[in-house]
């Protein structure tokens, strides 16, 4: 008798379970996700890397910036323009935020050693298994600071 209770509790266990994904917290996986578009950015921005990036991109990828093409061409597109016109473009995420299957990052992006370059703001939607759909991008060249109105910075 107990060990067909034991057996039907390990049977119901079982039967009820789901992947280790789906037993992920919240913050297991906004913590996964914020890892994996830092990873992503790296390999687009820093590394130009399109097979890298590629392995972070989900079923479909759609992107905001009017002047980027959707999908994993469009993406190409931009390592190849980055490769080509910028080679020692550097982007350093500053900070890196989550809330659910969103994360944004604030980015230090200099397209050419020694100029100020530019802040900007990228958010990002991810799948539920962590990879990237969508993305939309907010970019401000940096000011002279003697020019700027307060000394608190872009960053």
């Amino acid at each position: 008798m107990i060990r067909s209770a034991l057996a039907l509790l390990v049977l119901a266990i079982f039967a009820s379970g789901t992947p280790a994904q789906a037993q992920m917290t919240d913050a297991q996986k906004m913590e996964r996700n914020k890892k994996n578009v830092v990873e992503f950015y790296d390999a687009v921005l820093n590394e130009k890397n399109f097979d890298k990036a590629a392995t972070y991109v989900g079923a479909t990828y759609i992107q905001h910036n009017p002047i980027g093409a959707d999908g994993l061409e469009g993406i190409k597109g931009f390592i190849n323009f980055l490769r080509d016109k910028f080679p020692n473009n550097k982007s350093e995420i500053k900070r890196v935020f989550a809330d659910g299957n969103y994360v944004i990052v604030h980015v230090h992006a200099v397209r050419e050693p020694g100029t100020r370059g530019n802040a900007i703001f990228d958010l990002f939607r991810l799948d539920d298994n962590g990879k990237v759909l969508e993305h939309w991008d907010a970019v401000q060249p940096i000011p002279d600071p003697a020019n700027a109105k307060n000394k608190n910075g872009m960053f």
